[in-house]
Formats: structure tokens, C-alpha cells, sequence
């Protein structure tokens, strides 16, 4: 893969808007409803979100977005790395994007939710990689046995 090209993007970007549309059916399909706290293209959107895509010779490899979540708390979502380019990078270069503009936007800390299963142990285990620690349940969410909580200070 030649180098990546990251940018801020929107849902509306069709190759983007697909990814999305594919990290949401993966999420739903391996969480019950109550459990899935994945947000669609169009509700991502409507919040107060930034969007990050990789793209390496014009194709798109991974996404990642930031939604500020109140007062400089942003919450990390829709991490997603295309399959064929899992383990090259894109995840962690996503990830370093969007702690630098959350940085550069005066935010104080990151948190995010994933989940407990070993689908989700390659996420686990880059974000604690990059800083994050498990936490208790922050904003909206409340304490789910399938859910992990992690937060950061910026």
C-alpha cells in the first residue's frame, strides 16, 4: 500500500458513506440491540462530529470520527479499518489524526466504547496502545457486561 492520504471527509462521500454502511451492518450483526451502540451515516453526521478518511492511491482504507460530547470530552466513533488493509497502519494513523485535532480543537480528553468480544481485542488493544484506559460508562451510556469503557486525557 503506497502512503496513506488522511483528510477530514463526511458521510456523504459515497466510498465513505459505504464503509459506514458496512461498519454498521458488521457492528449489528455481532451485538444485541441493546448492546450496539453504533451510529448510522446519518446520525453521526448530525452531531457535532469531524470525520477522518484514509485513502492510499485514491482508495478508500479506513475511517474514524470524533464527536464532541461535552465540555472538552469528545467520543471516539466508527473506527473502521477495510478488511484487506487491517494491519497496515490505518487504524493507528486514523486514531493519531483525530487525538491531533482534538488537540487543535481544545479538547481535554477522549472516550470511547467497544465492545468485549475477541472480534474486538485488535481495537482493545490499539487504543491502549495509544494511552486509553478502561473507565466507567460516560455520557449516555450506562455499564453493559458486552461493552468496555476507555477514556484518555489529551
Amino acid at each position: 500500500m503506497d502512503a496513506l492520504n488522511l483528510s477530514i471527509d463526511t458521510a456523504s462521500t459515497w466510498d465513505v458513506r459505504a464503509l459506514l454502511e458496512r461498519h454498521v451492518v458488521l457492528m449489528r450483526e455481532g451485538s444485541p440491540e441493546e448492546s450496539c451502540h453504533v451510529l448510522d451515516p446519518a446520525t453521526l453526521m448530525e452531531r457535532d462530529s469531524v470525520l477522518i478518511a484514509a485513502r492510499a492511491d485514491g482508495i478508500l482504507q479506513g475511517i474514524g470520527a470524533l464527536t464532541v460530547i461535552g465540555p472538552k470530552h469528545g467520543e471516539l466513533k466508527s473506527m473502521h479499518t477495510r478488511a484487506e488493509a487491517r494491519g497496515k497502519g490505518v487504524a493507528q494513523a486514523v486514531l493519531e489524526t483525530l487525538i491531533h485535532h482534538a488537540r487543535d480543537t481544545g479538547l481535554a480528553r477522549l472516550s470511547l466504547e467497544t465492545g468485549t468480544a475477541e472480534t474486538f481485542a485488535p481495537a482493545r488493544g490499539l487504543y491502549h496502545r495509544n494511552g486509553f484506559v478502561s473507565c466507567p460508562p460516560f455520557g449516555s451510556y450506562s455499564s453493559d457486561p458486552l461493552s468496555i469503557f476507555m477514556t484518555r486525557l489529551l
